[in-house]
């Protein structure tokens, strides 16, 4: 019985952080891996443009949505850091003939 006691109480100390985060919901761990990035995009000159950024960018496995400005000729996008990254993302825009950075 002690043994067992020692046991559980030594996982305990040692599987606390394991056990903590499997206990949180998917879509709260997946909320805290998530960023918001904001880029200024280059060669847009139609009302056409946005919707390629667009595409392109969310086209990128790990976004979850983009905002396209044509005016401010931005994108904001917001992506899970676990799946992908800003320099990712800018390169899809950049493969689709709009270059982006990152607004900083």
């Amino acid at each position: 019985m002690k043994k067992l006691l020692a046991a559980v109480l030594g996982f305990g100390l040692l599987g606390t952080a394991a056990i903590a985060t499997a206990a949180l919901p998917a879509a709260v761990q997946s909320v805290a891996a998530e960023e918001t990035v904001t880029f200024a995009v280059e060669n847009m000159t139609c009302a056409l443009c946005p919707v390629t950024v667009k595409r392109a960018m969310e086209g990128v496995d790990g976004v979850r949505s983009v905002e396209v400005d044509f005016d401010a000729k931005t994108a904001t996008v917001v992506f899970d850091t676990a799946a992908t990254s800003a320099e990712t993302i800018s390169t899809a825009s950049e493969n689709a003939g709009y270059p982006a950075m990152e607004k900083g």
